[in-house]
């Protein structure tokens, strides 16, 4: 039977008499702390304030869209019922605006950072992800972290003028380490050029990128949510690709078991213990819960050898092998190859709403050509790396098999 916990009624109580008499929470990001790198170029407006425009320049960039068909956990099944990345943003965003609304946070810039932070996430998910990972360090010395894509995408590659708040959000979200407390923290002189030499650092570092702080209180929820949002989902989704059996019974208990109870039972226990505060908390014994929650998940899901056998045996060499040909088409400025059409023309054609594009400096080509290759296949849909492999290999020997809708 499921079990939902409530908050407490001398907390109700005292969030229904602050509203009454428009408390504002000290610690809410406001709209006038938001820094541009051109704030001429954006000027808010009563109706389109600052982080407003952050939320529409994400949902109408160029890759948005391809949020719908990239892999959040489970690759090679049709079945529209399993997770996307799509819906992961969304629901990330609708967890961490209860949250927010609760504590008297900016919900704006809560939305932006929830739906901008993976839109550097290559194709297969996190497994994809270690794959490019691997091939740009090979090349280069440099880690590809999808947190670190995102903001690149947002702030290098289309050049968005976004928020230095919404972008160190993004920068800051990812959150594989449960902590009982987060607080924020950035130097009041902290800047863009921080920003840029702290995204260098996560290339370098694998380390630096865990030990992130955001700036904001807002940035430390969708952190938190972020989690949030898929440990109870990657069950369902699990049990619906018969991963694991209906009937598996996880080892948590005061967060629950269902996706339903550990969203509203973790975002009740937060609320108790960070309202009205400067930082973010829950109980140490909730966040003992979530350590056991998520390592169960990567135990019996995500380290199962019947999604890593696929992805190492077909999906692996696949990136290698675009990525090389990539390379190869860079170099020998092939400029009919898919590289230059569908990636280098169409970012240069976008980046003309943002820059001076009769200005050589501003050429997507002055990038180094592997930098080229990764943005290229981390900016992917799944089915788009599956077709490019087929048209750069005709009879290749990789070939991924879906799992079909009909399939018993």
């Amino acid at each position: 039977m499921l079990h939902y916990t409530e908050l407490s009624k001398t907390l109700q109580e005292r969030i229904a008499e602050d509203r009454q008499r428009a408390w504002v929470n000290p610690w809410r990001a406001s709209e006038e702390s938001a820094t541009r790198k051109n704030p001429g170029r954006d000027t808010a407006t009563i109706w389109r304030p600052a982080f407003v425009r952050d939320v529409e320049k994400i949902l109408h960039s160029p890759y948005y869209n391809r949020y719908t068909d990239k892999t959040q956990v489970f690759s090679l099944y049709r079945d529209d019922d399993i997770t996307r990345r799509a819906l992961h943003v969304q629901l990330v965003s609708r967890v961490a605006r209860n949250i927010g609304s609760a504590l008297g946070l900016n919900l704006d810039l809560i939305e932006a950072v929830a739906l901008g932070h993976d839109l550097g996430h290559t194709p297969f998910g996190h497994a994809g992800e270690t794959f490019l990972s691997d091939l740009l360090y090979a090349e280069t010395g440099r880690l590809f972290h999808h947190n670190v894509q995102s903001v690149r995408v947002l702030d290098k590659l289309f050049c968005r003028n976004m928020t230095l708040q919404t972008l160190d959000g993004i920068l800051c979200h990812n959150g594989e380490f449960v902590n009982p407390r987060y607080k924020p923290y950035k130097r009041s002189d902290y800047g863009f050029d921080n920003l840029d030499a702290d995204m260098q650092a996560c290339c370098h570092d694998a380390s630096f990128v865990v030990s992130q702080i955001p700036a904001t209180l807002e940035a430390c929820v969708v952190r938190v949510c972020d989690m949030i949002a898929y440990l109870g989902k990657d069950r369902q989704d699990a049990r619906r690709a018969r991963l694991i059996p209906d009937d598996m019974v996880f080892g948590s208990s005061e967060i629950g078991q269902e996706n339903a109870e550990i969203i509203n039972n973790v975002s009740v226990n937060i609320i108790e213990n960070s309202y009205g505060k400067d930082h973010l908390s829950m109980d140490e014994a909730f966040a003992d819960e979530l350590r056991v929650a998520k390592n169960e998940n990567y135990r019996v899901i995500y380290q199962n050898k019947k999604l890593a056998g696929i992805y190492t045996e077909s999906v692996q060499p696949m990136f290698k092998a675009i990525y090389y040909k990539l390379l190869d088409d860079l170099t020998s400025e092939r400029r009919d190859a898919w590289v230059y059409r569908h990636h280098v023309d169409y970012i240069n054609q976008n980046r003309r709403y943002y820059l001076d594009m009769t200005d050589p400096a501003n050429d997507y080509l002055n990038e180094e050509k592997c930098l080229i290759a990764a943005d290229y296949i981390a900016s992917m849909t799944d089915d788009y790396f599956v077709d490019l492999y087929r048209d750069m290999f005709p009879g290749g020997k990789h070939e991924l098999s879906y799992v079909s809708y009909f399939e018993r």
